[in-house]
């Protein structure tokens, strides 16, 4: 294990409970992240929200590979947007600390993968900006899942994309989003789903830089991870 790249992952920072404790302030993310990055053969790190630019370099230094994971919303404030309706609530700290983190790896040419959240950070960080309400565009919901629950989506990959090379032409994939990438200027569309949603970004050129819309980490195709840990192992 001590050749295999070091994979951070970005995780909530929010009010949760657990044994005898009530709205504890804590960092987390849903395990299936850290055992997918693991099942692929990365050894996956937990970060935290950072406090400041300086910091969000700092643990970029150290690491292989970069992984920005689903999440709340973004602030629709830096895309240019007022929120809508359904956007009640956004983290400024995590919003802040991941834009960072993107930049920072930019810098050092790591490889990035992003899921859901991700995708739109990713998108939005380069200047892009997002559909903020999928069902006032589609009339339907599906993409939403449920409470504790995800939807499904069948995706067509577009042939020639690096994502091509890592999973199905065809996938039908889970997903949990009531938005969607809009633009996404620096990235190609990689995947779109039978509604015409973009699915899937990336930049060209010989670096990884892959985002999903959907939450492969629930799933049993690590091709992405693989993709993400196999890039991290080559740029050491």
């Amino acid at each position: 294990m001590s050749e295999a790249p070091l994979i951070g992952i970005t995780t909530y920072r929010q009010d949760a409970d657990w044994a005898h404790w009530r709205r504890v302030p804590a960092d987390l993310l849903p395990a299936a992240y850290a055992r997918s990055v693991a099942a692929a053969g990365g050894v996956p790190v937990l970060i935290p929200p950072q406090e400041s630019a300086e910091a969000a370099r700092a643990v970029v230094g150290r690491l292989d590979g970069l992984l920005i994971a689903g999440g709340a919303d973004i602030n629709p404030a830096r895309y240019g947007q007022e929120p809508h309706p359904s956007v009640e609530l956004w983290y400024e700290d995590r919003d802040a600390s991941e834009f960072w983190l993107l930049e920072s790896a930019d810098v050092r040419g790591l490889p990035v993968l992003g899921i859901c959240r991700g995708m739109q950070l990713m998108a939005v960080a380069a200047g892009g900006s997002l559909v903020q309400h999928l069902p006032d565009q589609l009339g339907h919901d599906e993409h939403g899942g449920g409470d504790n629950a995800y939807g499904t989506v069948r995706v067509a990959v577009e042939a020639g994309r690096r994502l091509a090379g890592l999973i199905a032409s065809e996938v039908v994939a889970p997903c949990h989003h009531h938005q969607a990438v809009a633009e996404h200027p620096g990235y190609l569309a990689a995947a779109k789903d039978d509604d015409g949603v973009l699915q899937a970004i990336e930049k060209p050129g010989e670096r990884f830089v892959l985002a999903v819309q959907w939450h492969p980490e629930t799933d049993s195709d690590l091709g992405v991870f693989t993709g993400l840990v196999d890039a991290a192992r080559g740029s050491r």
